[in-house]
């Protein structure tokens, strides 16, 4: 069937470990990372494993456009601004893993591609986002979630520059994607640092506020969706039964990372990575498909 050419932009710990997850695929082939750090230890990992490094940023695929088809974003929302426009002239899919929000929200266990339009960006939500999201949406399709609100929690050691800096981005984007994606009627979001040693998991807490309450029907579709994501996110999983009282619905989860490059207690960021290589993967055969008529014409 082939492959889908892809490139990573940032070679920080975000697209390091994406680095490492992307060779397991059976549909993306990762060609090149682009860093601006010559020196910086991800570049090196990558030439060791014999792809093609870049140290001078975006230009570096400017001037190899051919590398990629999909074009990983792993830098931060304010550089993502300028590369989706780069992207986008270039006829690349971004996957865009910084809370930039500059396309839209993609949750791989909930959101679903036809095939029937090619998108030009794909935002990956937040960590928060991409743990909780689904168990909203599971629980909004059975009993209408009229409020949604998600606590992520996460060690401190976990959270580099990046995140530190992108606080506003994940508190205002998280929340946007509870309510368009998760489909609650109204959202917040809130992320706790938590400076605990040894470090703790990554832990979602989930409290959602429903118009019809059917405890059967909300425990079946929370334990079907923990399922879907750990398809994906081995490390995913329900820390205790859902809680119910009267119309509130309070669901706690754990992400245990897979160990790849990560820490395992860095489940918050094992989990953007491993979503963005399934929403990768979800588009590959439309690329595929694309590819193959272009090379008939």
């Amino acid at each position: 069937m082939g492959k889908i050419k892809a490139a990573i932009i940032g070679s920080g710990n975000i697209g390091t470990d994406l680095m490492y997850k992307l060779e397991r695929s059976e549909l993306i082939e990762l060609t090149a990372v682009i860093g601006i750090d010559e020196d910086s230890a991800g570049l090196k990992r990558a030439k060791e494993k014999g792809y093609q490094v870049f140290s001078n940023g975006i230009d570096g695929l400017i001037g190899h456009p051919d590398i990629a088809d999909i074009v990983f974003d792993a830098t931060s929302a304010k550089a993502h601004v300028h590369h989706a426009k780069v992207l986008k002239e270039l006829g690349k899919l971004a996957i865009d893993l910084t809370p930039a929000a500059v396309g839209p929200f993609f949750c791989p266990a909930v959101s679903f591609n036809s095939g029937d339009a090619i998108l030009e960006n794909v935002n990956m939500i937040t960590c928060g986002g991409q743990a909780t999201i689904p168990i909203v949406h599971a629980i909004n399709q059975v009993a209408d979630v009229s409020y949604g609100e998600i606590v992520a929690t996460i060690s401190s050691r976990s959270a580099g520059p990046g995140t530190r800096a992108n606080i506003d981005e994940f508190t205002h984007t998280t929340r946007r994607g509870i309510e368009e994606v998760g489909g609650a009627d109204r959202g917040k979001a809130l992320i706790i640092m938590n400076p605990a040693e040894p470090p703790i998991l990554m832990r979602d807490t989930i409290y959602c506020e429903v118009k019809n309450m059917n405890e059967e029907m909300i425990h079946t579709a929370i334990v079907d969706m923990v399922n879907k994501v750990n398809s994906y996110v081995p490390g995913y999983r329900l820390k205790q039964d859902p809680l119910f009282d009267g119309n509130r619905v309070t669901v706690f989860i754990e992400v245990e990372g897979a160990g790849d490059y990560f820490p395992s207690y860095a489940g918050n960021l094992d989990i953007m990575t491993a979503a963005a290589v399934r929403a990768a993967e979800n588009f590959a055969q439309p690329l595929l498909s694309r590819n193959a008529e272009r090379a008939t014409l």
